[in-house]
Parts: C-alpha cells; structure tokens; sequence
C-alpha cells in the first residue's frame, strides 16, 4: 500500500500505477530528494518538533540511501510511485520509527518543489560551464584565423567582404546572451519552497530561514500556495535551452553549407563527419544535421511546459508532475549539442584560399565603390546610382568589377581616378573597417580583448 493509503480500501491496479508514476523521471534529482529532507530534518531536531536522536538516525539512514543510489545498488520499485515515497519507505523499512518521522511539517507538494529547485539549479550550473567551453573554442577560433578574409552574406547572397574572425565572434556575442538567460533561469530557482506544506503552510514552527541556508538558496519563497505551484523557473530554463538551441541551430546550418561543394569554405573532422551506405565519396556533416534538428525538441519542451500551466488552477495539480521530463531533456539536449559543435569548431580545417577567392566573387566592392565617389563629393544616393549601373554592366559583358579598364570606370563617372584599383582588393576592404563593432582586423583585435574580458568575467561567477 502506497504512503497514502490510509483513505483507501483497495490501491489502483497495475497499469494506472505505472501511468500514475514519476519514478523514472525523479530518479535524476534522487540526490536533490536526500539533500532536501537531510535539511528538513535538521531543522526539525533543531526547533524541538524531533529529537536529536531521531535526527541523527534520519541523517544516516538517508546517507546510506544515497550511497546506495550513487553506486547503483539501491532497490527501485514501480509502486513507489515517486522518488519522495522510494527514499521515505526505504529509510523507514532501515530505521524503523525515526524513519516515519521525517515528513512532519512536510508534503509531497513542498517537497517536490524543492527537488525541482534544487534540480534546476544544478542543471543551469552544468549548461553554464557548457556554455563557457563553448565560447571558450569560438575565440581559439577567431583567434587562430584572424587574417583569413571570407564573403560576409545577406539573404545569403555575397554582400560585403569580412573577417572570419568577426563572424565566429558574432557567435560568441550570441551564446553570451544566452549565458546571461542561464543565469537568470538559475537565479529564478533559486528559491526555497520547504515549509510550504501542501499550499497552506503548517501548525508546526518551522524555521524555512534554515532550511533556506541549509540548503544554500537566496530566500524563502513568501507565499505557500505561490510556492508548491510555481513552475516558472522551469519556463525560465526551457526558453534559455531554446534561445541557445536556436543559436546553434544556426551556426550548424553554416556548418553544413560551408563543408558542401558549392561554397568549400572549411573541412570538418572525420571524428565529426559519417559517410553513406551507397555513395563512397560521402562526408556528410550529420552531428550539424543532428545538433539542427534536435532544435525542434527543445522548442516542444517548452511549448509543452506552457500548455501544462496555461490553465490550472491553485495550487498543487497532478498535472505538475509533467513538469521535470521536459526541462531536464531540454537542458541535456543543449548541453550534448554546445560539446558537439565546440569539438567540430574546434577540428574543422579552414580552407583561407577558398574563402578569400569568393569573398572578391558577387561585386562585394561595390559599397566600397560608391563609398569612393561619395569621397570624391558626389552624394552617396547618386553614387550609388552610378555603380548600380557599373555592376549591370559588368553583368551583361561578363565582368567582375576588378575586371573594368580604367577608361570604362571613367564612362561610368569622371570621378574615377586610377586609384579605384586599391578599392576592389577583399581584403583591404575588409580591413579598412575599423570603427568600433567593424570587421577591420584593428577592430576585430579590440573585439577580441573585449570577448576575453566578458569571458573572464563570466567564468568567474
């Protein structure tokens, strides 16, 4: 009979037991389970509701219980229905009566809570080192490339020529960003819910200002029924999962065009690379693929956590129990994905030439071209008038803008000296580019300094 059993006559059957049960998703925060009620009873000895003695026996039985569970010779049992029963029952079939002690001043409610919490916690601590190594290899990266020049895009057709350097770092600025949401969804869980009871609270003098040091939250949450209902912290975790999952999707999508034929521009790994079971010169960036679409299942676990609480009602609802499997998939999908694309970042080879040559393909001067007559004093508007028509030029005589004579820039305008020639170098281009934020080696360089600032700072927290 289940811990619950004194109001039943009969318990459920065997299939809506199985349905009924979390065990499985709780057995990953089994650790967090221990360390809660470690705290509550503790707390209980300490305000006279338990003696000391039965404290003491608590504390070690449920010490040998995650011993047990640590190296994986502790008895689950399905009809334990959640790791809260799992623990209490076999602490109490251990210790006897002091066992049957600990959940005074205490329900499921309060204590799931505080497992989830405490789960949470530990996850954000895991995805924010993930996060760090991550970073960590896109300014090696940037660093080790900082003279190769490659086209930058927009709406992925060739724009202007940048560094390579600066479009890793583009990277860094957005899993950054993602650091400070990990951060924030930690700092939302960081709150303590023992004490809170079922909703209400409880006749015993708790002291949750203990428990809360006990267990090294900031502080108690205020309102009991806020506080066994509460999943935005969860919420708060998925989006930062999505946010970054959504960042890695993208720099996986240049993964993979930059490894095809067509654009050639770096070699990945063999180490991160499969072939195909028919094409023998196959060399397919699956864990790009893979690290994209998984994308979608971060996305659902949140999407599935705001459809389960758009709805209920205060406080506690069985339908909470749906709460853990989605947050803890979505953390452990992004942490995997952040180790994958940093070990392809990482073995990738850069193919500079190739980069280089494109980065002077798809008339990439011609801001620089407008940008010279606009020197000149022609205004920029009609500049660029002037070059539109250059490049229309150069389109219909099958012509790059390095290819024009000096007499055809000058038919275009007589604003054109020979010196047009040092504006259509990638390059120099790139590299002339040098206010703050800019793609010019100098501004890159000073980029850099800042990202290892940032880096340093967070690697500190």
């Amino acid at each position: 009979m289940a811990l619950w059993g004194g109001r039943f006559e009969k318990g459920v059957d065997a299939f809506t037991q199985e349905f009924g049960a979390s065990l499985e998703d709780d057995k990953a925060m089994a650790q967090e389970d221990i360390k809660g009620s470690r705290a509550h009873a503790k707390m209980l000895a300490k305000q006279g509701i338990i003696s000391g003695d039965d404290a003491a026996a608590i504390d070690a039985g449920l010490e040998k219980i995650s011993g047990e569970i640590a190296n994986g010779t502790f008895a689950w049992d399905v009809n334990d229905e959640d790791i809260h029963m799992a623990v209490e029952k076999a602490l109490t079939a251990d210790i006897g009566t002091p066992g049957a002690r600990l959940h005074t001043g205490r329900s499921r409610n309060d204590q799931v809570a505080t497992d989830i919490r405490l789960y949470a916690k530990r996850l954000c601590a895991e995805l924010l080192e993930g996060n760090v190594e991550l970073r960590r290899t896109l300014l090696s990266v940037a660093e080790k490339n900082l003279g190769v020049v490659m086209p930058g895009y927009t709406h992925l057709q060739h724009a202007q020529p940048v560094l390579f350097s600066h479009h890793m770092l583009a990277y860094f600025w957005m899993f950054s960003r993602d650091y400070t949401r990990l951060v924030a969804a930690r700092t939302a869980a960081d709150a303590n819910p023992l004490g809170s009871a079922a909703l209400a609270g409880t006749t015993y003098p708790l002291d949750r200002d203990y428990t809360t040091q006990l267990l090294g939250f900031d502080h108690a949450i205020p309102n009991s029924m806020d506080a066994v209902s509460d999943r935005d912290y969860l919420l708060d975790l998925d989006y930062a999962c999505a946010v970054s999952m959504m960042h890695l999707s993208r720099l996986c999508e240049e993964i993979v065009l930059w490894s095809s034929t067509e654009f050639g521009f770096i070699t990945l790994s063999d180490s991160y690379s499969t072939g195909s079971s028919i094409m023998p010169q196959k060399k397919n960036p699956d864990f790009a693929e893979l690290t994209r679409g998984k994308t979608g299942r971060v996305y659902g676990d949140l999407m599935a956590l705001l459809t389960t609480m758009k709805s209920l009602p205060l406080a506690y609802n069985k339908d909470l129990q749906e709460c853990k499997e989605g947050p803890a998939d979505a953390a452990k999908t992004l942490l995997d994905c952040m180790a994958i694309a940093s070990g392809m970042l990482e073995t990738m080879t850069v193919n500079a030439s190739t980069m280089l040559a494109q980065a002077g393909k798809g008339f990439t001067a011609a801001t620089d071209v407008a940008d010279y007559l606009a020197k000149k004093g022609m205004p920029f508007r009609e500049a660029h008038e002037v070059v539109g028509k250059l490049v229309l030029y150069c389109e219909k005589h099958g012509k790059g803008l390095e290819d024009l004579t000096a007499e055809e820039f000058q038919a275009a305008s007589p604003l054109f000296g020979d010196d047009i020639a040092q504006d259509l170098d990638p390059a120099g281009i790139a590299n002339a580019r040098v206010t703050y934020g800019g793609t010019g080696e100098a501004a890159v360089r000073a980029q850099l300094g800042e990202a290892k600032e940032r880096l340093a700072a967070d690697e500190g927290r």
